[in-house]
């Protein structure tokens, strides 16, 4: 969502590096440029007033002027801001020390109330709680039967004592539920709410009736988080009509510019505690300004990568492999695509990728990723009998076209898979050793990477240097280099231009950009004498 805004402020940090001091030209240029941005964002204009100034105060002070980096103390001045607009500190559930905590959803038709209510209570059931959905909004068209289901899908208990499409009294529902929540031994009632506009003063009476009925501990705004600065007077007008304690955004993950995300908790003053990023019941997570900020500002967010990773990977599966693997045995391809699944198990790669710090850069190519491969690795693996799987080297020729047909791809995917997975094994193996990692590459299959282009991360799809088809060949065996050093420039120019186009398993291209040839190379006079043979 943030990609654009992101994109704007990279750029206009840029300008700003390699200065020992900045002017208040330059201050008040790099400030322009941040306010442009955030109104293209649409951003609250009040918002983007006081952010400006507080940015322009700051970098004109001390702070920056005796800084040994006055660009980077830049930026630490933005992100420390930007926390501030989004809330400023991370805002957890207030559980009742009497059970059962209310907590009752409101905001406007089609921002995605019912299913966040069984987001949420997926959310609550994984943190060791026994949440109760009740169904609440009688007003829309099946949204009682729309709550059963994303309930059941959740694993989460639903009231729902009304057929609703319009039968039936919501706040009756509502103080039932909570009755019944008591008397069932469930900790959490979350109640899902009508959809009302801000304007609409009926059904805002009874959404205060509802909330005066259940005297909820947690009254959560539900926001699109696409709608842009329209957010802002409907959060306004929920805060004047219900008093909300928390704001959710849903669509997080939309292609919106994110002005919602960075107006709505300076505005209301309320903090946003929760964010849906994607259709699944699993894309739901707490909302940390700090790593929300270092997001926009691609500094990734490797927090929640972790905290992904540690959910997503069984515990006991990678301690057995961390002590086979100090015990001498090699990686196996079982243990390999335990790894894969443990990838596709922590959401979206593209999600996870762009969580790294830097990956801004790299957009193009995760837009184009494949999430599919995982899907293929696990086809051609699966494709394999016991036997292969732990000692590839009997991989003949018959067998790979057995395994290609099995699997429904080709010798040459089965071929490229198994360089990868040799890289991946010398990997582990010179880490044994104390080695360390040798030689990472930047994004899999992406053409940055170990020996050159293509070149990608050992292990993972699109990686390893010997992958075909991604990097140029080496001299066949028997054919000497020249002793002459612009002879041997010609003839490495020449074998390059003829190397196969770059290509990737996951459909990102492994281009040449930023690849010198020997000619490009300037060397200082008398150098060349060392280059001979």
């Amino acid at each position: 969502m943030f990609s654009s805004l992101s994109d704007r402020l990279s750029a206009t940090f840029k300008g700003l590096r390699g200065k020992g001091r900045l002017s208040e030209a330059d201050v008040d240029a790099t400030v322009r440029e941040i306010r442009r941005a955030l109104l293209d964002a649409d951003v609250a204009l009040p918002v983007v007033r006081q952010f400006a100034a507080s940015v322009r105060e700051r970098a004109l002070s001390a702070e920056v002027s005796g800084a040994l980096n006055p660009a980077q103390q830049v930026v630490k001045i933005v992100h420390e801001e930007l926390v501030g607009v989004l809330g400023g500190q991370t805002r957890r559930l207030r559980f009742a020390k009497n059970p059962p905590t209310v907590i009752m959803l409101a905001g406007l038709q089609g921002a995605g109330k019912t299913t966040l209510a069984g987001k949420l209570g997926r959310w609550l059931r994984e943190q060791g709680h026994a949440p109760l959905l009740v169904a609440a909004d009688l007003q829309r068209p099946n949204a009682v039967t729309q709550l059963q289901v994303v309930g059941e899908r959740a694993g989460v208990a639903v009231f729902a004592p009304e057929p609703g499409n319009g039968v039936g009294d919501p706040v009756d529902v509502a103080r039932r539920g909570v009755a019944a929540a008591r008397e069932r031994q469930h900790d959490v009632v979350v109640v899902d709410t009508a959809g009302r506009l801000g304007v609409d003063a009926e059904m805002m009476q009874q959404a205060a009736d509802i909330r005066a009925a259940t005297e909820p501990d947690e009254v959560l705004f539900v926001v699109d988080a696409m709608i842009g600065q329209d957010a802002v007077v409907t959060a306004q007008a929920f805060l004047d009509g219900v008093d909300l304690t928390g704001v959710v955004l849903s669509k997080l993950d939309g292609d919106a510019r994110g002005g919602a995300a960075l107006s709505v908790a300076s505005v209301t003053g309320r903090p946003v505690m929760f964010a849906s990023t994607g259709e699944g019941l699993g894309d739901f997570e707490v909302f940390h300004p700090d790593r929300m900020a270092s997001r926009i500002l691609d500094m990734g967010d490797v927090l929640t990568l972790i905290e992904q990773a540690e959910k997503a990977f069984d515990a006991e599966q990678a301690q057995d492999l961390a002590t086979r693997f100090a015990s001498g045995e090699d990686f196996t391809l079982d243990d390999f695509l335990t790894q894969m699944q443990g990838l596709r198990n922590m959401g979206s790669i593209k999600k996870m990728l762009g969580m790294l710090p830097g990956m801004g850069e790299l957009r193009e190519q995760l837009e184009s990723f494949d999430e599919r491969e995982i899907d293929r690795i696990e086809a051609i693996v699966r494709s394999m009998t016991p036997l292969e799987r732990r000692s590839p080297k009997v991989l003949n020729g018959s067998r790979r076209a057995r395994i290609a047909k099995g699997s429904g791809r080709t010798v040459t995917d089965v071929n490229q898979l198994l360089d990868r997975f040799a890289d991946a094994q010398k990997m582990m193996r010179s880490m044994r050793k104390g080695g360390g990692m040798p030689g990472l590459g930047g994004l899999p299959g992406t053409g940055g990477g170990r020996g050159g282009p293509g070149g990608g991360m050992a292990g993972l799809p699109g990686g390893g240097k010997k992958s075909r088809g991604r990097t140029a060949p080496p001299p066949k065996k028997g054919k000497a280099k020249s002793g002459n050093p612009a002879k041997r420039a010609q003839q490495q120019s020449a074998a390059a231009r003829s190397a196969p186009p770059a290509g990737s398993a996951f459909g990102l291209g492994g281009g040449q950009a930023g690849q010198q040839v020997p000619e490009d190379l300037e060397l200082p006079p008398g150098f060349e004498k060392f280059l001979g043979r």
